[in-house]
């Protein structure tokens, strides 16, 4: 582990949290004035959607690139240059006038914001062994939920008050000065070795998708980012139409209690994460199968009730249990790849989930025209029960079985 300084690998993490924020408040941002740029651009819902989309079918197709230069560069210079790109395009957005200028920059901030994950999941694997894996990852995670928090807020109240334009300028700025900033504190470490018995390199590509167990993470996690980014991306929206709120409440509302549970619930699953792998083999993917199944009545309580109260309750419920399995995305696949693939590895996984969500925002304004918003909300408590599934037979099937002791055993011996 390198810098020597046991301390600074917390410190780390602290960094990363900083630029993390920021990677999600710019995402966030769009979709709490919504309804400003339906009205002022004239746009309808399935418009919307792809603007929202956009970023995620750009972040998707460079996930993979992403990950493989994340094993081959500096990932400081990857992580700060991605910082410093995509805060230009955030401040840029605001200069839109029509619909593709809109597209146009989302795609380039997918673009930059692509580089961020695969790059900072593998240096915090080189920071934090086995031991400390899971909490290191689950605090890292808890700036998606602060991001989105202050993306969603500060984009509504700003936009209600001062046009939507203001906020895209604030956050761009901020996102700079943090990347100045970062340039003296952040320092790269030296790379985990390989395994001693590592098998003959067959390509980043093949020996990823010839793991069995990746492709059920791969597959869950599709699932999973297609229903969080269906909440992100319309619930500010629906609670705007449905309850009346205002701009900055429904920014609010649709943010804070999910995300703030999401806080609580991605430290639990981190704690019970580093408790369970040294019992059972699959013990971070029974920690994330544990949150997808419990947030099954929740989502569907979401968009079924017609109160407020019961909707931020369920809110905060599939917040919580959204974080158990958030805490432990990519400390799951790092148990089963060789560690000279974590970023490679994390990028594909990066890639076809960000692929499924960017199906999300578009699939949910179409069937939102005939079902309805309720019902869309509603249904996707059986995308979590079937992925909540997949994971329970993944792990007896592949962890508690010969072979996957097998494999699991030789990630943790390179890294003892």
């Amino acid at each position: 582990m390198a810098p020597s300084n046991r301390g600074y690998k917390w410190w780390v993490v602290a960094m990363l949290w900083l630029v993390c924020l920021f990677n999600y408040a710019d995402r966030q941002a769009i979709f709490s004035v919504f309804p400003l740029l339906k009205s002022e651009i004239g746009l309808s819902d399935v418009q919307l959607g792809v603007v929202g989309a956009a970023f995620m079918w750009v972040y998707a197709l460079i996930g993979p690139l992403a990950g493989w230069l994340g094993d081959r560069l500096s990932r400081k210079g990857l992580i700060l240059g991605a910082l410093a790109f995509w805060s230009v395009v955030t401040a840029a957005t605001a200069w839109s006038h029509s619909y593709w200028q809109l597209v146009l920059f989302r795609a380039l901030g997918g673009f930059g914001e692509a580089f961020y994950f695969p790059a900072s999941m593998s240096l915090i694997s080189d920071y934090h062994g086995k031991d400390t894996r899971s909490r290191a990852m689950s605090l890292h995670q808890s700036s998606v939920y602060a991001g989105t928090i202050a993306g969603g807020t500060v984009a509504g109240f700003v936009a209600q008050y001062r046009g939507w334009r203001s906020s895209f300028v604030l956050f761009g700025s901020l996102g700079l000065l943090l990347a100045v900033a970062l340039l003296a504190f952040l320092r790269e470490p030296a790379r985990a070795q390989p395994e001693k018995s590592s098998p003959p390199d067959r390509g980043a590509l093949a020996e990823i998708f010839g793991n069995k167990v990746v492709l059920i993470l791969i597959a869950v996690f599709i699932g999973a980012n297609f229903v969080a980014m269906i909440f992100l991306t319309w619930m500010p929206s629906f609670l705007y139409r449905k309850f009346g709120m205002s701009l900055s409440m429904a920014g609010l509302n649709a943010t804070a209690y999910l995300q703030v549970a999401s806080v609580l619930g991605v430290i639990s699953g981190g704690l019970l994460a580093d408790r369970l792998i040294t019992r059972r083999r699959g013990g971070r993917m029974i920690t994330q199968a544990l949150g997808l199944i419990s947030g099954v009545p929740f989502l569907f309580l979401t968009g079924w009730t017609l109160s407020v109260p019961v909707v931020v309750i369920a809110m905060a419920g599939f917040g919580y249990f959204k974080g158990m399995y958030d805490a432990n995305i990519f400390a799951s696949l790092y148990d089963v790849v060789r560690v000279e693939r974590r970023a490679a590895a994390a990028g594909v996984l990066n890639s076809l989930g960000w692929l499924g969500g960017g199906i999300a925002p578009v699939a949910v304004a179409i069937g939102s025209e005939r079902f309805g918003m309720s019902a869309c909300l509603s249904a996707t408590s059986a995308i979590y029960c079937l992925i909540g599934c997949l994971l329970i037979w993944g792990v007896r099937r592949y962890m508690d079985g010969e072979a996957g002791g097998s494999l699991f055993k030789s990630r943790l011996s390179s890294e003892a």
